[in-house]
């Protein structure tokens, strides 16, 4: 199974982590990261998608993609 997650939050080093602890984890980078500004909050929200292969594993639902 092929897993998918869109890892977001404010352009700091907490996003930064987040994204090392995936892949660290085993997840992979796909695509390129996006930026966009929030003018609410006044501040630049990073995204970058990731990806994993679980073999031996079905999809469902209720899965906690982050527990993977």
């Amino acid at each position: 199974m092929r897993l998918y997650r869109f890892i977001t939050g404010p352009d700091d080093s907490s996003f930064c982590h987040r994204v090392t602890q995936a892949l660290n984890n085993g997840w992979q980078l796909s695509g390129s990261p996006s930026l966009s500004f929030d003018a609410v909050r006044g501040l630049t929200v990073c995204g970058q998608a990731v990806i994993k292969e679980v073999p031996g594993t079905d999809y469902a639902p209720d899965m906690k993609l982050g527990d993977y």
